[in-house]
């Protein structure tokens, strides 16, 4: 007589496995730094990282960011804010080093153009194919119907492929 079936068996060891997991990357959750000396120096990093992009994450800012790189950048940033840099040289400073991308409204330049104007390209595109469609299909539906000489024809053909059945 068994006891345990091997399915339950596999969900148990599937569960333990997922429990392991999660307690494992928990385990990996970094303690928040300690607040800067200067409050309003601290405020004026998390405006200006706000505004930049986490290179590791690419969807979270550089103040959401817990990456390694992103702690590092705000340190920098933090540095340079304390020698008396203003957001605007930082900002050259990290676009310099890590190009555009790293900015979450990059400028308008040749090598952004289609990142700005690309979603409404597209969206023109778009809605000159649905018109198109809609065209195309009004006048399908338009078509005259068949006459006399065309049905018997049509018959003859279904009758054809159908072996002769009808």
């Amino acid at each position: 007589m068994r006891f345990f079936s091997v399915s339950s068996v596999v969900k148990d060891l599937l569960l333990s496995i997922s429990v392991v997991l999660v307690l494992a990357t928990g385990a990996q959750a970094k303690e928040a730094p300690a607040a800067a000396d200067d409050p309003v120096l601290e405020q004026r990093l998390m405006t200006l990282s706000a505004e930049l992009r986490c290179l590791v994450c690419q969807n979270q800012s550089l103040a959401d960011s817990q990456a390694d790189l992103a702690v590092d950048l705000r340190n920098q940033i933090r540095e340079q804010m304390r020698a008396g840099k203003s957001d605007a040289e930082i900002r050259a400073w990290l676009t310099q080093r890590y190009g555009d991308f790293v900015l979450y409204r990059p400028p308008v330049k040749s090598s952004t153009l289609l990142l700005w104007f690309g979603p409404f390209v597209l969206l023109v595109v778009a809605v000159g194919l649905f018109i198109a469609y809609l065209r195309r299909r009004r006048r399908a539906a338009g078509r005259p119907p068949l006459n006399a000489e065309e049905r018997a024809r049509a018959d003859a053909l279904i009758r054809t492929d159908s072996g002769g059945a009808s």
